[in-house]
């Protein structure tokens, strides 16, 4: 474990935008984020796995590049153990949605949630957008207690979920 210049605990994995050539290492995270936390995703493990290999390359390759929406990957060298993506809204001009964000379990607690979204951060300011929102399912305590540790606020505003109508999800915001 490595300390930042404040620090703060940091993963020894390298923290980048994703790349072409992710494609399939992206696509056994996508499978496991969708395995280990169905509700926070708006796709089910099945949709995910009857997908082709060439749909996953096509969208890794689209968010490897340009300012409208990007994925950041945590690559200690073998599999990928974490994720976050970013996109810009429609309603919005200085906002980055964060979205798809994902540590795999034995990564947990060790720093990397707050690289993957200083990354998006990061990419964000870089593309004029200076805040970052995202979504939490209305009970996902730890997620919440994780977000607001990294600086985010809940705004107070709830939101149904996409495709789960019992929940509801919370919207939270900081400074990119």
């Amino acid at each position: 474990m490595k300390t930042d210049p404040r620090g703060a605990a940091r993963s020894q994995a390298e923290v980048r935008r994703v790349r072409p050539e992710d494609a399939a290492r992206m696509r056994a995270l996508r499978l496991e984020m969708l395995a280990d936390a169905p509700l926070a995703f708006l796709e089910t493990v099945a949709d995910a796995a009857a997908r082709p290999h060439a749909d996953y390359a096509a969208r890794i390759a689209y968010t490897a590049v340009g300012s409208d929406t990007a994925q950041f990957v945590a690559d200690p060298g073998g599999r990928l153990v974490g994720h976050a993506g970013g996109t810009v809204t429609p309603t919005e001009s200085g906002l980055t949605v964060i979205y798809a964000v994902y540590i795999t379990p034995a990564w947990r607690g060790t720093g990397l949630l707050a690289e993957l979204v200083d990354a998006v951060a990061a990419w964000s300011r870089a593309c004029g957008r200076p805040e970052l929102m995202l979504e939490v399912v209305v009970g996902n305590d730890r997620a919440y207690r994780a977000y607001q540790r990294i600086g985010f606020v809940d705004t107070g505003v709830r939101v149904p979920h996409p495709t789960i109508p019992a929940l509801t999800e919370l919207q939270m915001r900081r400074k990119a």
